[in-house]
């Protein structure tokens, strides 16, 4: 059976929510992210990429090349909603769906369209989705993932397009090598210079030749450039959890202590969550007593990579659910309903400072240990002895040094 996946992308997401919010920025530049000189664009309204403005860009920067743009500081509560508002409408219509990043999604179609079509099922799914939200949506059915995903970027904005079983090198043929996903502006240069410019140029060279240019990278591209992608589209609901939890050597009903586990806890996965990659939707702790009986509570949170609210929600969880006068043998964390992080950590109230924070932090834990540094409020005595028992002077000589990437 030939495969059929859909790749959906919500356009200009975070400025199409904006859009929602305010009819009037319809039409005009709009630049979500940071306004402050320090601040990054996380998104922009086509009409300011015109202007060559783009995401990841110093807010200062866009500012000069789009003087007349109207800055939007950026709405974690509204995009977190409408993405979960979309989740809910494309799982009600395709049981096989994988939700790649918060604005983006892998439909398996496969075998559905023998009944319904698959353009036609996905032509369905956007006006609904059109008529619920009022978000504009881009769709590619195809093959697979890849082509899928590069026809999708083609067919942007609120475009569609299909590319039929059979016809996928042609398509991808006359295409530049940058629309490859995964292909930098590097390997773009390092093959521009020997005369290499289209997808179809990379397909006809010999995988040894492109291994010489690009290292293993090459033998991957290579099978990009022929339209080769045997990916599977990764359920929505069987999307991983990071979790931790401690038994301790006995029972306890020291609440600050148990906040102590917690807030070390949290600390833990969220650096986890961060080395993968990822934001989480929802804050879930598990709590044992000493008899045994076990219990969970979960809250759902606006898709984050901070420490700070996964600490906060997991006390406020804590608080509801522990009973002080049971001693607990066991306390957890779980971070749940996991997406890529797109927005690589960028809007939070404090853009570039927590930002800078929490790369600093994390550059530190994957030099010298997960435990090298951590919050005052997840420290036990255990813990507090032995960074005393270290030796600071050491630790302040060989810590990362800061780089300008």
């Amino acid at each position: 059976m030939v495969r059929r996946i859909a790749h959906i992308d919500l356009d200009s997401f975070f400025v199409s929510v904006e859009r929602i919010k305010d009819p009037s920025l319809a039409g005009k530049p709009v630049i979500v992210g940071g306004s402050s000189e320090r601040g990054v664009v996380s998104s922009c309204s086509y009409e300011a990429r015109k202007y060559g403005v783009h995401s990841a860009m110093p807010t200062f920067k866009a500012a000069k090349l789009c003087p007349h743009a109207v800055f939007a500081k950026g709405d974690m509560r509204s995009y977190s909603h409408y993405s979960r508002v979309v989740t809910d409408i494309i799982l009600n219509r395709v049981p096989v769906v994988e939700k790649a990043s918060i604005d983006e999604f892998y439909l398996d179609l496969t075998g559905m369209d023998k009944y319904f079509g698959a353009f036609e099922t996905m032509a369905d799914l956007k006006q609904e989705i059109n008529d619920k939200t009022g978000l504009p949506i881009s769709f590619a059915p195809a093959t697979n993932k890849l082509i899928s995903k590069i026809a999708t970027n083609e067919a942007k904005p609120n475009g569609q397009i299909e590319i039929p079983p059979g016809t996928e090198r042609a398509y991808l043929a006359p295409l530049p090598i940058g629309k490859i996903p995964g292909v930098g502006e590097k390997t773009v240069e390092i093959l521009n210079k020997r005369g290499i410019f289209t997808v179809q140029q990379v397909a006809e060279i010999e995988v040894d030749q492109l291994e010489i240019l690009l290292g293993k990278w090459g033998t991957e591209m290579h099978r990009k450039a022929q339209g080769i992608d045997e990916s599977p589209v990764v359920p929505y609901h069987e999307q991983k959890s990071i979790s931790s939890e401690e038994t301790f050597a006995a029972d306890t009903n020291d609440i600050a202590f148990l906040e102590h586990e917690l807030v070390r806890l949290a600390e833990k996965i969220g650096f986890e969550l961060r080395q993968e990659g990822k934001l989480a939707g929802t804050v879930a702790i598990k709590l044992r007593y000493s008899n045994f009986e076990t219990l969970t509570r979960q809250t759902t949170i606006d898709y984050t990579g901070a420490d700070a609210i996964f600490i906060r929600k997991a006390k406020e969880l804590f608080r509801q659910t522990y009973d002080t006068k049971r001693p607990a043998r066991l306390i957890g964390v779980k971070l749940s309903n996991l997406v890529e992080d797109t927005l690589q950590l960028s809007l939070f109230e404090n853009v570039t400072e927590d930002r800078n924070l929490y790369t600093a932090i994390d550059d530190i834990k994957r030099s010298f240990g997960k435990s090298v540094i951590m919050r005052a409020g997840g420290m036990t005595q255990e813990s507090d002895k032995q960074l005393k028992n270290n030796d600071p002077l050491w630790l302040s000589r060989n810590a990362p040094k800061p780089t300008d990437d």
